[in-house]
C-alpha cells in the first residue's frame, strides 16, 4: 500500500463531485429576475462552487493531506465529502448525497482503470484541477489556492519512479474493487455491463514510451538481436501522440478526468447484484461511523472535526435535487440497501475551550464563529464543526 495515495484520491474525487454539482446547478438554474426565494440563480450556482472549492483547497488542509499517511476507509472519506458539498448555502438530502458520492466514485474508479501507465493518475489529477480553476476564474484568491496544490502535486510526484506510481495505482484499486455501481452515461457508452463491471478496451494509444504489440525481439547473451517474431495481438492500437504535460500549465494530452457532464445529458445510478451481494461483507468500509476513534483522529486533523446530526425541521439554505423530480428522489431513498444508507450532514458549531487552542493550529484560515461552552463525552472531544468557512 502507498502512503502517497490520499492526496490523489482525495482531489480527483473531489473533481468529480464538483463536475455533478455544476451539472445539476446549471440544470436547475432560473434567471435572476424571475427565481423565487427558494429557486437557484447563477449567481447561487457560482457562490456554491466558491464555497466548496476555497474549502477544499484550504492551505492547512493541503498540508495535512499531503502528509505520507495509509488510506483510510471509504467511511472517513465519505464523511469528508459530506463536510464539503455542505460548506456552502447548497443542501443535499440523504439520497442525494448517496447518488452524489456513486457517481464520484465510479467515475474516477472507471479511470483509474483506464491509466495503461501507472503515471497517468497524476495527469488525470491534473485535468481534474485544471477543470476546477475554469470554475473560479472570477476569484484570484481561490484560484491561487488550487495553482499552489497543482505545484504541491509537481513537487511531491514529479519525481517518483514507475514503480511507485505502480504502487499508487494498485493501492487505488484496492480501494474501489468491491464498488459495482452502474451509471447510465457508462451503460449507454457500453463501457459498463449490467452487473457494474468495467469494460475494457482493446484499442487506442499505447502508454507513452511503449511500442505498439505484435513483434518480439530476441537477444543472444551478448546483448545482440538475434530473431525477431511477429504475431497478431487482435486490437486496434497506434502509437502514442505525444506525452501529456507535467508542469503547471500545458497540453495533458490525456482526456480521463475531464468533465463527462458537460454534454449535459442526464445520469442515473442503480445498485447492481453483485454490490446488492457484498454488501454484508463492505458495509464496515463503507458505511460511515464517525466514531471509530482512528477515523476520528484522522477527520480531526484534517477537517477540524464534525458532528453527524439527523436533520429536524426544515433544511437551511438551498436544496439541490441530484434526481429528476422530487418522486424519483424520495424511491431511490427507500430502495437503497440499509447498509448503504448514510446520514445526513447537518452543518453545526460545537467546541469547549481545549478544542478551540488544539484546532486552531490546524484550521489557519477557517473562520470559526464563538459559540457557548459545552460538556462533551469523551467522542465528542475530536469533534468540532463550522458554519461559515
Amino acid at each position: 500500500m502507498s502512503v502517497r495515495t490520499l492526496p490523489l484520491l482525495f482531489l480527483n474525487l473531489g473533481g468529480e463531485m464538483l463536475y455533478v454539482l455544476d451539472q445539476r446547478l446549471r440544470a436547475q438554474n432560473i434567471p435572476g429576475d424571475k427565481a423565487r426565494k427558494d429557486e437557484w440563480t447563477e449567481v447561487d450556482r457560482k457562490r456554491v462552487l466558491n464555497d466548496i472549492i476555497s474549502t477544499m483547497f484550504n492551505r492547512k488542509f493541503m498540508e495535512e493531506l499531503f502528509k505520507p499517511q495509509e488510506l483510510y476507509s471509504k467511511k472517513a472519506l465519505r464523511t469528508i465529502y459530506d463536510r464539503l458539498a455542505h460548506a456552502s448555502i447548497m443542501r443535499l438530502n440523504q439520497a442525494s448525497m448517496d447518488k452524489l458520492y456513486d457517481l464520484m466514485t465510479m467515475a474516477f474508479k472507471y479511470q483509474v482503470l483506464l491509466c495503461s501507465r501507472p503515471k497517468d493518475v497524476l495527469l488525470v489529477t491534473f485535468n481534474h484541477l485544471d477543470a476546477i480553476k475554469g470554475f473560479i476564474q472570477d476569484s484570484p484568491a481561490i484560484l491561487h489556492q488550487v495553482d499552489e496544490t497543482l505545484r504541491q502535486l509537481i513537487d511531491t510526484y514529479g519525481a517518483l519512479s514507475a514503480g511507485e506510481f505502480q504502487l499508487i495505482r494498485q493501492t487505488l484499486l484496492i480501494f474501489f474493487q468491491d464498488l459495482h455501481i452502474r451509471v447510465s452515461t457508462f451503460l449507454k457508452d457500453k463501457v459498463q455491463n449490467s452487473n457494474g463491471r468495467f469494460v475494457l478496451p482493446v484499442s487506442g494509444p499505447v502508454p507513452w514510451g511503449t511500442q505498439v504489440p505484435g513483434l518480439i525481439r530476441m537477444f543472444n547473451n551478448k546483448g545482440e538481436e538475434v530473431k525477431k517474431i511477429e504475431f497478431k495481438h487482435g486490437g486496434n492500437y497506434v502509437p502514442a501522440s505525444k506525452e501529456g504535460s507535467f508542469e503547471l500549465h500545458g497540453d495533458r494530452v490525456l482526456k480521463l478526468g475531464t468533465n463527462m457532464y458537460s454534454m449535459n445529458r442526464p445520469v442515473e445510478t442503480h445498485m447492481s447484484g453483485a454490490s446488492k451481494n457484498l454488501n454484508s461483507q463492505t458495509q464496515e468500509s463503507i458505511a460511515p461511523n464517525p466514531l471509530a476513534k482512528e477515523e476520528l483522529n484522522f477527520l480531526a486533523r484534517l477537517l477540524g472535526g464534525m458532528e453527524i446530526k439527523k436533520a429536524s425541521g426544515p433544511e437551511p439554505g438551498f436544496r439541490l435535487n441530484l434526481f429528476t423530480t422530487d418522486e424519483e428522489e424520495e424511491h431511490a431513498a427507500l430502495s437503497r440497501p440499509e447498509e448503504l444508507t448514510y446520514e445526513v450532514i447537518n452543518i453545526q458549531a460545537t467546541q469547549d475551550q481545549q478544542q478551540k487552542e488544539e484546532l486552531a493550529r490546524i484550521m489557519g484560515e477557517f473562520e470559526i464563529p464563538e459559540q457557548p461552552k459545552q460538556r462533551t463525552n469523551k467522542g465528542d472531544d475530536l469533534l468540532a464543526m463550522m458554519d461559515e468557512l
